[in-house]
């Protein structure tokens, strides 16, 4: 009977999730994207997946990596990112480092519905490219010291811990890494350190080197 609610529930869920009207992607999403059709991707290779967190940096040079290769997209939401999977997926690549999330939230996403859709990518990679070593890095902390730019952000802290929960949860279940970032650049008041922040979303460089710290074990 438990078993049956909790599918139930999931069902319902995904049928909100799959019904929603969603909004446009930018320019620059399609620009990013009709740019990562054609450049290849292959077995050799560790991508970064994610949205401008990820597409700001240099990663390839940061870990002096060529085989590194930066598949972010600035202002991406989890379902940019299922839209967008397959020149990655058909590549076969040997690690994929995802981080994807915060900016559902602004528009009026649950927890429960983000993490379902990131296990719909994770779930495309167990199905397509089994061999590829998927990580599942938390959602970074936010800061509302930053109003001016991170405002449609910063309110989300609690959501942010459930979503963080529940892909925990999701990579014990699915038996993939999960990266706690999260807690290497909060502060003592659980918001993004403001060493490592000029605007309460995005990282200064500080920011990157301690998210490298974090993953450098994995990135090999």
């Amino acid at each position: 009977m438990k078993r049956n609610l909790i599918l139930c529930a999931a069902l319902l869920v995904c049928a909100a999730v799959c019904g929603q009207q969603r909004p446009k992607a930018s320019a620059y999403h399609y620009q990013k994207a009709s740019l990562f059709e054609i450049l290849p991707v292959t077995s050799k290779d560790i991508v970064f997946l994610g949205n401008s967190i990820t597409d700001g940096c240099e990663w390839a040079e940061l870990f002096g990596n060529p085989r590194i290769k930066n598949r972010g997209i600035s202002a991406d939401k989890t379902w940019n990112v299922l839209e967008r999977l397959d020149p990655i997926v058909k590549g076969h690549p040997r690690k994929v480092f995802l981080m994807i999330g915060i900016n559902d939230l602004p528009t009026g996403e649950t927890p429960e519905a983000v993490v379902l859709r990131i296990r719909q990518i994770a779930d495309r990679f167990l199905r397509d490219s089994p061999r590829t070593e998927l990580y599942i890095q938390s959602v970074l902390p936010v800061n509302d010291n930053f109003p001016n730019y991170a405002k449609r952000h910063a309110s989300k802290g609690a959501e942010i811990l459930k979503i963080n929960e529940g892909l925990r949860l999701l990579c014990g279940e699915l038996g993939l890494t999960y990266v706690d970032l999260h807690s290497a650049l909060k502060d003592s008041e659980g918001k993004l350190d403001e060493r490592y922040t000029n605007d309460g979303l995005h990282l200064l460089g500080e920011g990157y080197l301690v998210w490298k710290a974090q993953i450098e074990p994995y990135v090999k």
